[in-house]
């Protein structure tokens, strides 16, 4: 959807005009308030319950969301929207720029996560859907969740919270300067404007190898991986991918580059980097939730997500109760890093489903 009026953003700019990708699932009901908004993390899409068309694999939550699964598309609308400044339909750095008939590239500007909310309350504007049932996500997600319940806490019954943040930590920071130094490295970058040439493959499979690493746990990978060698009985003594990790990180890091664009990445991390619930309230992290006194939050941790730990779920439970606002909380032990939220662990199904259904 092509909403033609102005998106103001953090930055002081404004973009003309955005467009929205997006798919739903289920029916809106008469009085349009089964209507769930499914916020993505930082490398996912709209696709969150139907195959992929670049990769054709199943969606990235599709466990989680349709008929009689947690998010039950026979009892809730559901939305996804791709973000503000991705590469799967949404206007990002890919989208050409009607003034040059080229892409945006570097020109397009940096935006945070307040902007990914506003361009998703226009969307629901255009829907016509006034309020949401619930706002529900994972990582990114997530902060697009509590960011939500900051501005505009009038249009929430619920917030789910799952596996995520209220600030970027130094460390997180650190990680994903590591990646975008990859990207802007790679020869083919050629300072953003690569879309008529090669694209940055190279620096972009290392970024996300190294971001990867980020979303697993210590003991997942050893009970995974281990020092086992990879297709072969003795060390190479050499640099090709002797241990099975290397090779499970090189896959994922190329199968990554098939459909994903390096510039979005770039501004999706320096979104995330961003963001800080509590800066434009003096640092005080319980203003920001001021007005979410009426909204029901869940949040969730998992106890060997090291990005996000429980700690980070704990600050903003506390901010929450210093509001008067209702806020449940649990730490799930899980053996699957930060990934955790999208894998199977069944006690997360059993906390969405019951959230949804007392939300409202």
């Amino acid at each position: 959807m092509t909403i033609d009026r102005p998106l103001p953003l953090d930055s002081g700019q404004q973009l003309a005009s955005v467009t929205i990708a997006y798919q739903s699932y289920g029916t809106l009901n008469a009085d349009r308030s089964n209507a769930v908004l499914v916020c993505h993390a930082l490398t996912g899409d709209q696709y969150v319950a139907c195959d992929h068309p670049t990769t054709g694999k199943p969606g990235w939550w599709a466990r989680m969301v349709g008929p009689g699964k947690p998010i039950d598309t026979d009892r809730y609308f559901v939305l996804c929207a791709n973000v503000l400044g991705s590469c799967m339909g949404t206007s990002g750095p890919a989208t050409v720029d009607p003034a040059t008939g080229a892409p945006f590239g570097m020109g397009f500007p940096v935006i945070t996560i307040a902007d990914m909310v506003r361009a998703q309350a226009m969307l629901l504007d255009h829907l016509g859907i006034a309020r949401l049932h619930a706002v529900v996500g994972g990582s990114m997600g997530g902060m697009q969740a509590l960011a939500w319940a900051s501005a505009y806490p009038e249009r929430l019954v619920s917030a789910i919270v799952i596996a995520s943040a209220a600030r970027h930590s130094a460390q997180n920071i650190a990680f994903h300067e590591v990646g975008r130094q990859a990207i802007m490295a790679d020869p083919d970058w050629q300072g953003g404007q690569y879309y008529a040439a090669h694209a940055p493959t190279k620096g972009l499979a290392v970024a996300r190898m190294a971001a990867h690493i980020t979303y697993l746990s210590e003991a997942g990978l050893t009970e995974k991986f281990g020092r086992r060698l990879q297709a072969r009985d003795a060390k190479s003594f050499g640099f090709d991918a002797d241990f099975q990790v290397e090779s499970y990180l090189r896959y994922q890091g190329l199968a990554f580059t098939d459909r994903f664009d390096a510039n979005a990445y770039l501004y999706i991390t320096r979104a995330m980097d961003y963001f800080d619930l509590a800066e434009a309230h003096g640092g005080r992290l319980a203003a920001a939730f001021a007005g979410a006194g009426d909204v029901r939050f869940t949040l969730v941790s998992f106890d060997t997500d090291w990005l996000y730990p429980t700690a980070e779920s704990r600050r903003i439970v506390q901010a929450l109760q210093s509001v008067g606002a209702a806020a449940s909380f649990v730490e799930l032990s899980a053996p699957f890093g930060h990934d955790s939220f999208l894998l199977d662990v069944p006690a997360l199904d059993r906390l969405v489903a019951g959230a949804l259904r007392n939300g409202g």
